[in-house]
């Protein structure tokens, strides 16, 4: 029967995984980025039920080969340009790791003073580090909080709203009047499943209407929040966007603020990818406005070298998000918490529980320093642009949408069925992988760069095998080496 790993048995089994680890990203470049097995392969290769005692390390690491690897979708893949990068690095895992075998639970500051603390420094060194307004800081009457996802953040950001708007009657009675939550066209799904979370349903969410950029337009935002108000719906919240997820296309946050202050409606500004870009000091224009905001959240999780899960999210008044979520039984009463000089991160979320994500914040910071995080960005940022020139440069296709990030949005000028056409094959292919969207109701292909492994070699192959399969009538065969 198996006991308990003693300390030298994790030392060893340890450093094997670390291996692993390490022998799997260097030997990335030779994986399909994608599985080409059917659904169901991965169980067909499981068990159907536990064993009946311990097995072998040995084994079970075998198994990462056999089982695990083959069916996974790689997101660190140098050629994974999908949906937004998930990045991680090493600094991150092992800073991971450390929170692991720690074990904390930080749900109070009294059950992990360190969790909590260095939590609080970490959200204020990025705060300084994306020149974030002052109110944001935990020296302010704001503060941040490690968030599961940006998702996450939006669901707690309707709550509070929710609370300021019905004047705390929401928390006592819940939803007894009509809310209503705005966003573009463009915005997140996630605000709609905030919206309906909190009680709102799918009517309490306006899409307001987009300018030419793809942008929220002012305009149509006050000619909704006035049609509400004449309606007798309440308005609660706006969630504008920095870099949306079709095309990150950025709202303008100063005319839209300005709005917002004028209803006395929270305003919530969503930078999940984009927000990253603001740790060089070329891309802070895109966070003009701010001052306006009552909350803001990013995720390091996707641009910014730290492992899922991390989303950083700030509120400018953390008295009015306090009070909307805490709620305090008699068993976790303790003397700091009624000190009133501690902050307790349960009263942030919507979870109880939580673990140390700042630690490998923590690590990754240290690691990389300002400047190597400037560099990872600004290697991305130049990579789409040299991957756009491509584009425009070649008739036969067409930019769909600017590009002022890592993200470029592209399609074939000879239709949907062409473009659609064209993404099967490049992905068939499995050397890179990349996701689609509709701009302007047409079929658009999307390429996003973001993997620290990911270099110009990368970006010139699926340029190259996208170039070459867009003549052709099915997959064909690019040599990696020749390019």
């Amino acid at each position: 029967m198996a006991t308990h790993m003693d300390p030298d048995e994790f030392r060893r089994h340890g450093h094997e995984v670390v291996d692993w680890i390490a022998d799997y990203w260097s030997g990335l470049h030779d994986r399909r980025v994608t599985p080409n097995d059917p659904p169901g392969t991965v169980t067909a290769r499981l068990p159907a039920t536990p064993p009946e005692y311990g097995e072998g390390f040995e084994q079970i690491l075998a198994d990462l080969d056999t089982v695990i690897a083959p069916g996974l979708t790689h997101w660190q893949h140098p050629g994974f340009f999908g949906y937004f990068p998930a990045n991680t690095s090493a600094p991150s895992v092992l800073g991971d790791l450390v929170a692991a075998g720690l074990g904390v639970q930080g749900m109070l500051w009294a059950t992990g003073p360190a969790c909590t603390e260095v939590e609080t420094v970490m959200l204020d060194w990025l705060a300084h580090l994306l020149d974030l307004p002052p109110r944001f800081r935990s020296t302010g009457p704001g503060g941040g909080v490690i968030q599961d996802s940006a998702s996450s953040a939006t669901l707690v950001a309707t709550l509070a709203a929710l609370h300021r708007a019905s004047g705390g009657e929401w928390r006592m009675s819940g939803v007894t009047r009509r809310y209503r939550v705005y966003t573009s066209t463009q915005g997140h799904s996630s605000i709609e499943k905030a919206a309906r979370l909190a009680g709102l349903g799918d009517d309490g969410v306006r899409a307001v209407e987009v300018d030419e950029t793809l942008a929220l337009s002012p305009k149509a935002l006050r000619t909704a929040l006035e049609a509400d108000r004449a309606a007798g719906v309440v308005p609660a919240l706006v969630v504008a966007t920095i870099g949306t997820t079709s095309t990150t296309a950025i709202d303008p946050i100063p005319e839209i603020g300005e709005i917002c202050r004028e209803y006395g409606v929270w305003l919530h500004v969503d930078a999940a990818y984009a927000g990253a870009a603001a740790v060089c000091p070329e891309f802070r224009y895109t966070h003009s406005g701010l001052e306006y905001a009552d909350s803001y959240c990013f995720d390091p999780h996707k641009w910014l070298l730290t492992g899922f899960d991390c989303d950083a999210f700030w509120v400018a008044d953390r008295a009015e998000l306090i009070e909307a979520l805490s709620v305090l039984p008699e068993y976790l009463r303790n003397a700091a918490t009624e000190s009133g000089a501690v902050i307790d991160y349960r009263d942030w979320q919507v979870p109880l529980g939580r673990r140390f994500r700042a630690l490998k914040l923590w690590f990754v910071l240290r690691w990389y320093g300002v400047e190597g995080l400037r560099a990872h960005i600004r290697s991305g940022v130049q990579l789409a642009a040299w991957f756009a020139d491509r584009v425009t440069a070649d008739e036969r296709f067409e930019v769909a949408a600017p590009h002022p990030f890592s993200l470029v949005c592209f399609r074939l000028r000879a239709g949907d069925e062409a473009s659609s056409e064209l993404l099967t094959r490049v992905n068939a292919t499995g050397r890179v992988y990349l996701t689609h969207t509709r701009v302007a109701g047409r079929y658009t292909l999307r390429l996003a760069v973001g993997s620290p492994l990911t270099t110009h070699r990368d970006v010139a192959l699926a340029w190259q095998l996208i170039a070459e399969l867009a003549g052709q009538d099915g997959p064909g065969h690019v040599d990696r080496d020749a390019v």
